[in-house]
């Protein structure tokens, strides 16, 4: 899943994809450079994202999940269990900030810089060096719109080199983050869940369960990945309703066809309530090339 893309448009549901954000946003990118045959749809928020793919408005949603610096997306983790989609895939977006400005603009002309609270923080030392003031906006790629609808030369946005293409700006400075390795991670969902064969090479198998609320109940139930040689990549808490149980949202490296996994989950059912399977696909080939 990889190349370039075309822009926003929709004409045929099951060749668009959703994703949340104005046009420019990074998970536009994202669904660009995952599916570039693909239209585009423009969502105002996760939750019609969700329902874009659920009432058949188009075929996949492309939903961020992880960032390597700002952690895990707030929301996302709670709308999988409930949003009635299956992961079918994921995809990683290595994640370059640039600064834009109008036609004319310049380092020196910049006084005030707009974006996203996370893009703010992940481009501190270029606007310290730079002296710059910053101010909030909803996202990357509305800065970059209010930027353009400015004309002004002394406001620029941290945006993606897409928004720049989108808006008409200039990219003024490029990579202006301060982690090389800001990296998000993407899940693709669809309404039909979409195994690939056990021997196709490796999968991610996601799921959420709840322990019984009791002493060691959590080791007792993650006891049997760890037996049976299955690499747990990714576990996280929720707090329920009454804050009386944890529910648990888990990654592990493995396919529930594969014998030592079924032996991992027959385990895990013991001693856990509530198990249930959000998707089984393929691996990334990001998770080989990063080791």
């Amino acid at each position: 899943m990889s190349g370039s893309g075309n822009g926003v448009g929709v004409s045929e549901p099951s060749r668009t994809i959703a994703f949340q954000g104005q046009p420019g946003a990074y998970s536009h990118m994202a669904c660009r450079r995952a599916f570039p045959e693909f239209e585009v749809l423009p969502c105002e928020s996760f939750e019609e994202t969700f329902a874009a793919v659920r009432e058949r408005r188009a075929r996949y949603a492309m939903i961020p999940v992880d960032n390597t610096v700002a952690g895990r997306v707030a929301d996302v983790h709670h709308l999988l269990p409930r949003g009635g989609l299956h992961i079918v895939g994921e995809h990683f977006l290595r994640v370059n900030q640039h600064l834009l400005g109008i036609r004319g603009a310049s380092l020196e002309t910049v006084r005030t810089v707009l974006s996203h609270t996370h893009a703010l923080g992940q481009c501190r030392s270029f606007i310290r060096r730079h002296r710059y003031r910053s101010r909030v906006v909803a996202d990357t790629a509305g800065a970059a719109a209010e930027v353009a609808r400015s004309e002004d030369p002394s406001l620029a946005a941290i945006a993606s080199q897409l928004a720049a293409e989108i808006h008409g700006l200039e990219v003024l400075a490029s990579d202006i983050e301060d982690a090389e390795h800001n990296t998000t991670r993407f899940l693709v969902l669809a309404r039909e869940p979409r195994y690939p064969g056990a021997g196709d090479g490796p999968a991610i198998t996601t799921f959420v369960f709840q322990v019984r609320n009791v002493p060691a109940a959590l080791y007792k139930a993650l006891g049997g990945f760890a037996t049976n040689g299955v690499n747990m990549l990714k576990l996280e808490s929720y707090i329920d309703g009454t804050f009386a149980q944890a529910r648990f949202y888990a990654d592990i490296l493995g396919h529930p066809e594969e014998r030592r996994v079924q032996l991992a989950f027959e385990e895990l059912r013991f001693f856990a309530h509530h198990v249930e399977v959000l998707g089984v696909y393929p691996a990334d080939p990001f998770r080989r090339r990063t080791g």
